[in-house]
């Protein structure tokens, strides 16, 4: 029998430990509620800071680090009282370098002062216009321009403003456009202008003159890079004076985007729009389909889509493009939609039987794919079937009507597969029925375009743009858009034959490269990473043979193929590397990638960056506070 004391001490020991349970548990709960605290708190932070312009974290920061300019350059010293106060965006805008991109072509001139101004206190004035459409599309682009600033402002501006920098100056911006009354990016546009800023008692004034709006618009665009954040001072700056002449040296100055490996959302495509016109680029080339999908669903065709799309998730209506196409005009860019064919088409264009049309394209998802296709799945237009040319002036005539560029077109025709057509026609030669299907295609081209053919008809460079059957091309009719490696015979044939051409020469302007094969463990079909000193650098109108001179180069695109690549991770992949195409096209400068390029395209990366861009670094963020220790 248990006695009283065991009794009592079994009971407290008992007590004792639900007590130390109970201790246990609050203090576990404790720690877990620290610990989501913490957590939240943490990702509060992230999620600003990520949603935050990086001007906005030096709110209430002491400022560590003081830049000035000597000797032509910025040099880095730790901030104390006695140490004048300036930021590196500041330094960089008024010390040597001209901190414009693309560089400018003419006469530039640019003050070494600066005063603050706002964005609410630009105002525009159109002095001089040739069409109503004209000043409509100057009053939106000037709007453009003043959402960047007022994105530039957000969060410092005036809540964190020094007092001693001068009340913000009044801007009055006069543009006058003497020439074309089209907005729109054609082949013709003169895109040259000048500006002028100049003080006016205590406002500033700024003239700028063009032939057109496209040209007053890039006008627009250097004003915005001449106008800075200074997270130092919590105030927009401005220089206070500045005069640039400027013209590009190629009218087509492109990005290609592959939208039919994987699929990209409008607002990718959008923000892609803004980072090309950042950099005046001016051809969006959307590469809209290919035999992986077809995510277009045109009005005139809507099987396409139904056969061909990934899912309702992954379709662009005609409202998308219109939108995509209203979008890019105002910023002086145009649209060009491709629908490549014969070739690179799939499952989109297998309804043709039910449909009682007939077979539209034979080797539909064939196997062996390697025997049909370069990469799965395959398929290739009927060239038999007169429907199919029917089917393709409604696809051209829509494509013209929503993006309204009618002056050039890019009809595809890459990478046939003689061996399909052999399997189904054997009674012609592959090469012959390729070639009359192109005549039929410009045929039903020219129908689609109320009878003209455009001034300039792109296909990809192939088989079909080597000799032999280049002769049998008309240079008058077709150009051609030359994607093989600039060494490769065939790439330079073409200029010498005198096609005029559009660059795209995988050995350089091949965004894609270097992230190996997504068949296998190989390097993949075109070898290394191209970074932007490659893409900078590359110049193959620039040799030593008395023939270039006469080659009818039009420009130049850099392409972004997108097997590996999908929604989220384009920004990077792109950018800046394309910045350097960009001013290789505008400027076309003899010199390569030189300290004054660094230093240039890390600021005008950072413009991209504080637009939403998430352009991928040059290099160490210590590098940009201190670049000549890196050069």
């Amino acid at each position: 029998m248990m006695s009283w004391g065991d009794a009592l001490w079994l009971g407290l020991t008992a007590r004792f430990a639900r007590v130390g349970r109970l201790r246990r548990a609050v203090l576990m709960l404790a720690a877990a509620a620290c610990t989501a605290a913490a957590v939240l708190y943490w990702k509060q932070q992230t999620d600003d800071s990520a949603n935050r312009p990086l001007h906005s974290m030096y709110s209430g920061i002491e400022p560590q680090w003081s830049w000035l300019c000597q000797h032509d350059r910025c040099e880095r010293y730790q901030a104390s009282d006695t140490t004048t106060l300036q930021s590196l965006q500041t330094c960089n805008m008024l010390c040597a370098s001209t901190q414009l991109w693309p560089q400018p072509t003419g006469p530039v001139s640019l003050a070494s002062a600066a005063v603050p101004v706002r964005s609410d206190r630009f105002s525009l004035k159109v002095i001089a216009s040739p069409s109503r459409d004209v000043t409509k599309h100057l009053n939106e682009a000037f709007i453009v321009m003043q959402n960047h600033m007022r994105t530039l402002e957000h969060g410092v501006v005036g809540e964190n403003r020094r007092s001693d920098i001068g009340p913000p100056r009044d801007v009055l911006v006069k543009v006058s456009v003497n020439g074309s009354g089209d907005p729109r990016m054609r082949l013709d546009t003169n895109e040259s202008y000048k500006l002028a800023l100049r003080p006016s008692g205590n406002s500033l004034v700024v003239d700028i003159t063009a032939h057109s709006f496209c040209g007053a618009r890039h006008g627009l665009e250097t004003l915005l890079q001449v106008t800075w954040l200074d997270p130092y001072a919590g105030s927009l700056l401005i220089l206070e004076a500045a005069t640039v002449v400027d013209a590009p040296r190629f009218p087509y100055r492109g990005l290609l985007l592959d939208t039919a490996r994987n699929f990209f959302p409008v607002s990718e495509l959008l923000r892609t729009i803004d980072a090309m016109a950042a950099n005046k680029l001016n051809t969006f080339h959307w590469h809209v389909s290919d035999s992986q999908s077809f995510p277009w669903k045109l009005d005139s065709a809507p099987q396409l889509a139904q056969h061909g799309a990934y899912g309702p998730g992954a379709v662009y209506t005609s409202d998308d493009v219109r939108t995509i196409v209203k979008y890019a005009r105002i910023r002086g860019i145009r649209v060009l939609m491709e629908i490549d064919t014969p070739a690179h088409v799939g499952r989109a264009f297998g309804w043709g039987p039910e449909a009682g049309l007939g077979h539209l394209a034979h080797c539909i998802e064939a196997e062996p794919w390697s025997s049909y296709c370069g990469e799965p799945p395959c398929g290739q237009l009927n060239p038999r079937n007169p429907h199919i040319y029917d089917l393709l002036e409604h696809v051209y005539r829509e494509i013209i009507q929503l993006t309204g560029v009618d002056d050039i077109f890019h009809l595809g025709g890459d990478e046939v597969s003689e061996q399909c057509w052999a399997k189904h026609f054997n009674d012609t030669d592959p090469m012959d029925l390729w070639m009359e299907f192109t005549r039929q295609a410009m045929h039903v081209l020219e129908r689609a375009n109320g009878g003209k053919a455009p001034e300039l008809t792109l296909l990809w460079s192939s088989r079909l743009t080597r000799s032999p059957y280049l002769e049998r091309l008309d240079p008058k009719r077709f150009g051609v858009h030359v994607w093989g490696a600039s060494q490769w015979p065939e790439s330079r044939a073409v200029l010498d034959a005198g096609f005029r051409s559009v660059i795209s020469h995988v050995d350089a302007w091949y965004l894609d490269c270097g992230f190996g094969s997504w068949r296998d463990s190989s390097d993949g079909h075109c070898g290394p990473y191209r970074s932007w000193q490659q893409v900078y650098e590359h110049r193959p109108w620039a040799t030593e043979t008395p023939e270039s001179a006469a080659w009818p180069v039009e420009g130049g695109a850099a392409c972004q193929w997108t097997e590996q690549l999908g929604p989220g991770g384009l920004d990077a992949r792109v950018w800046p590397r394309t910045a350097a195409l960009a001013e290789r096209l505008w400027a076309d400068r003899a010199e390569g990638a030189t300290a004054d390029v660094y230093l240039r395209l890390d600021t005008q990366r950072a413009r991209l960056v504080a637009r939403g861009v998430r352009a991928a670094p040059l290099w160490p963020r210590w590098c940009s506070h201190n670049p000549h220790a890196c050069l």
